[in-house]
């Protein structure tokens, strides 16, 4: 091929611009998917450094959950029941709480209330808590929304997880939160980060999971109300039976 008249570009050229611009942004993409986890990567090694899970404390509750949360909330009588051996094995929380709260009278139009609540004294290799995000779908349990929803309680204004889920015919939804160390926290990684800082600073994992289950027979709305109730009432009583958040 003849050369190139004066003023006209090589293509060859232009192809090694567009190269270099997009390993450009490339590396810069990379780098700001990567930051974030710096932070936890560092705490993540300082856990190692110093002495890794087996350096933390083991937290006990300070009352049981039994006798913390109340037997009657919103109108709702509380039964207790039994997580099956198995199931308890692979939570492997500490102490639990597992009850059904109902109307009393046949003739009541509420839906029932499921109430979980699993406490951990120390968590670590192993044995931390399991996200309902993981646990639901794998139970049959299909996902069909997903967001956040504030609460107004005695402990102040709370953000909780808002979760509907559909199996079959059968839809619910559930309210979901981690409380412990002083802290009630919706955001999955915030959690992550707070457990990973505070096994560091102040060798304390304790932490609690609730989650709060509704029918949903009529609306969404009339569910979320009365899980909202229920939740508002359960958040500043287990308050009462976790380990202070100053220990």
């Amino acid at each position: 091929m003849g050369a190139l008249r004066p003023g006209v570009r090589n293509p060859g050229d232009a192809g090694s611009r567009a190269g270099a611009s997009r390993a450009v942004m490339e590396r810069t993409r990379v780098r700001a998917a990567m930051l974030p986890w710096v932070p936890a990567t560092l705490l993540a090694g300082g856990v190692w450094f110093t002495g890794g899970w087996d350096g933390q404390h083991s937290l006990a509750l300070r009352k049981s959950l039994a006798a913390a949360i109340p037997l009657e909330i919103a109108g709702l009588t509380g039964r207790e029941l039994t997580l099956p051996e198995p199931d308890r094995r692979v939570a492997g929380v500490s102490a639990y709480l597992l009850r059904s709260y109902a109307p009393v009278g046949a003739a009541s139009q509420v839906p029932p209330v499921s109430l979980y609540v699993g406490f951990y004294e120390r968590q670590g290799q192993g044995k931390t808590i399991h996200s309902p995000k993981n646990c639901l779908p794998g139970a049959g349990w299909e996902p069909l929304s997903s967001r956040t929803a504030t609460l107004a309680t005695a402990r102040g204004v709370a953000r909780v997880n808002r979760y509907v889920l559909q199996h079959g015919t059968q839809r619910v939804l559930v309210l979901y939160w981690y409380q412990g160390r002083g802290r009630v926290e919706a955001n999955e990684y915030v959690v992550k980060w707070n457990l990973l800082q505070d096994a560091v600073l102040r060798g304390r994992t304790d932490e609690a999971l609730v989650r709060v289950v509704v029918p949903i027979d009529e609306s969404e709305e009339q569910a979320f109300a009365i899980a909202a109730a229920a939740a508002s009432v359960v958040m500043p009583a287990l308050e009462a039976a976790l380990p202070g958040s100053t220990t």
